[in-house]
């Protein structure tokens, strides 16, 4: 039998695509509501807004909203770190930190997310292990259905609920 880390995981999945565009779609307003959001807004730490094709940058605070949910299920969260290349850190739900690294392995580019939960209650931490782990998984294959042939797995209808691709 298995026995979990509830304080971390790590999804990958290849992504046949450039590095580069794999970690604009990350990276930008205009990657990010292709394949993952209704709405990402950025601003700089000095309350500037980010143009929809310009990359985020250390100290900038995001407002998320997903497709499938009313306005009012929205995520605030920093960006934490980016290398600008291949590296991307950012705070997420419940205090986890959400670290991206695109890479090449084995001939392949692979786009791995490691999620963190810091917090020390492991009901919290099991809690985020499990929900973020389904919600990632789901966005990392529509990330690559976007990338490599441009199909949309979204529910974009707030009407329906209970679904994995919410």
């Amino acid at each position: 039998m298995e026995t979990y880390h509830w304080k971390q995981f790590i999804k990958r999945i290849t992504i046949r695509a450039e590095a580069r565009n794999i970690f604009n779609m990350w990276t930008t307003q205009q990657g990010l509501e292709k394949w993952f959001l209704k709405s990402a807004e950025f601003k700089t730490s000095a309350g500037i807004s980010r143009q929809k094709n310009e990359a985020v940058q250390k100290e900038d605070r995001y407002k998320w909203l997903w497709f499938g949910y009313d306005d009012s299920v929205a995520e605030n969260g920093e960006i934490l770190s980016s290398n600008n290349e291949d590296e991307l850190q950012f705070s997420f739900s419940g205090g986890c930190i959400v670290k991206v690294i695109i890479k090449q392995e084995a001939g392949e580019t692979i786009c791995e997310l490691q999620q963190t939960m810091p917090m020390d209650n492991e009901t919290e931490q099991r809690h985020f292990f499990i929900e973020c782990g389904k919600g990632w998984t789901f966005y990392l294959a529509n990330l690559k259905s976007i990338l490599e042939g441009g199909i949309d797995l979204r529910n974009k209808n707030e009407k329906i609920q209970n679904v994995i691709n919410a």
